[in-house]
């Protein structure tokens, strides 16, 4: 990819107001404020926004649809969005498609358009709030499928030395809810587009037993299902567990699953017999956020404004005039019970700007 100068002599096309609020960037609906917003439609934009943002010496924040952030204080510098939405194919084999896609398209308008024209691989991810440029540092995943799966390679922003390059997914370390975006490449890059690789036809895989009881309520033989019928029964099974986006705001799952040891696991299981669990590699076992936040008694219980929501207590809500520093002192009396009674310590999924966080 050629090099990008990282300045323009004519900015004059850019929006800067002197306070912009987030209340409506963010899906927690946190009333909040960053010093400057702008979006960007191309690398050469995006390039002469980071120069002026570097010359006035204001930190940058991109962001996404604000699904996955909890603002705890305003954000003192530039916020910037991606507006590059196009969705081109770049390749294909026999077998698959590879689709480069702007880091500012709706995930889940992705993930229809891949099954619009008869393709599939990310059904299982349907429905999922947030922008294609944020599944590719969170790893979203749901129902047994991750973003990972699909990725190729992401075009990044390079913000220190102000050149663009692409990244193999391989030298981006995938992990569960992980990758070095979210490390040691924190605040390093802006991502500008994502390619994936998808299946030119239906590829039957092993389906979530959230997916399988709901097909079993519906009368639907697993054996008879496609992409379609997986995407729409993924959306019905989300829609009835989590109020965004219409209910209360949120940022969906809060924590994320904890792994442990499996001798603690075993010392647990005397203890609590039905906890769910599962097997990992290298002798470590997941269990559950959701459970463990459900026996200690927060589902459905609030804190001031904030709260954890009735269907789904791994989801904390925003149910009126909640700030963002409410719905820390909930998460961290959360996390202080759960580690009271059962020795496991939660990590928020959430990523928290500002504060001591």
């Amino acid at each position: 990819m050629p090099h990008l100068s990282p300045i323009l002599t004519d900015t004059r096309h850019l929006y800067f107001p002197v306070m912009f609020s987030l209340k409506d960037r963010n899906t927690f609906r946190i009333p909040c404020f960053c010093r400057r917003f702008a979006e960007f439609s191309d690398a050469a934009t995006l390039a002469a926004l980071v120069a002026q943002a570097h010359a006035e010496h204001l930190p940058i924040l991109p962001i996404g649809g604000g699904s996955n952030l909890l603002f705890v204080d305003d954000y003192p510098g530039i916020v910037l969005h991606s507006a590059i939405t196009a969705i081109e194919c770049v390749g294909e084999d026999a077998e698959h498609v590879l689709l480069r896609v702007g880091s500012g398209k709706v995930w889940d308008e992705f993930v229809a358009y891949v099954l619009a024209q008869g393709w599939s691989g990310p059904e299982s991810l349907s429905d999922i709030p947030g922008e294609v440029g944020a599944s590719a540092v969170q790893n979203i995943g749901a129902y047994g499928a991750e973003a990972a799966q699909f990725i190729v390679s992401v075009e990044v922003y390079d913000m220190q030395c102000g050149e663009s390059r692409t990244i193999p997914a391989a030298d981006i370390h995938y992990g569960y809810r992980y990758s070095h975006f979210k490390g040691p490449w924190a605040g390093q890059f802006i991502i500008t587009h994502v390619t994936y690789r998808v299946n030119k036809r239906y590829v039957p895989r092993p389906l979530h037993g959230a997916l399988v009881a709901e097909m079993a309520r519906q009368g639907i033989d697993p054996a008879t299902a496609d992409a379609a019928t997986v995407r729409r029964l993924t959306c019905a099974v989300r829609r009835s567990k989590l109020p965004w986006p219409e209910g209360p705001g949120s940022a969906g799952s809060f924590f994320m699953n904890p792994t442990i040891s499996a001798r603690q696991a075993q010392t647990l299981l005397a203890q609590y017999p039905d906890m769910p669990h599962y097997a990992l590699p290298n002798d470590m076992v997941k269990v559950p956020a959701a459970w463990l936040i459900d026996q200690c008694g927060w589902k459905g219980r609030s804190m001031g404004p904030a709260g954890v929501w009735h269907k789904q207590p791994l989801v904390l809500v925003n149910n009126g005039g909640a700030t963002g520093r409410d719905i820390c002192r909930l998460a961290d009396a959360i996390v202080a019970d759960v580690r009271q009674r059962f020795g496991i310590t939660l990590h928020p999924e959430a990523i928290y700007i500002g504060g001591e966080q």
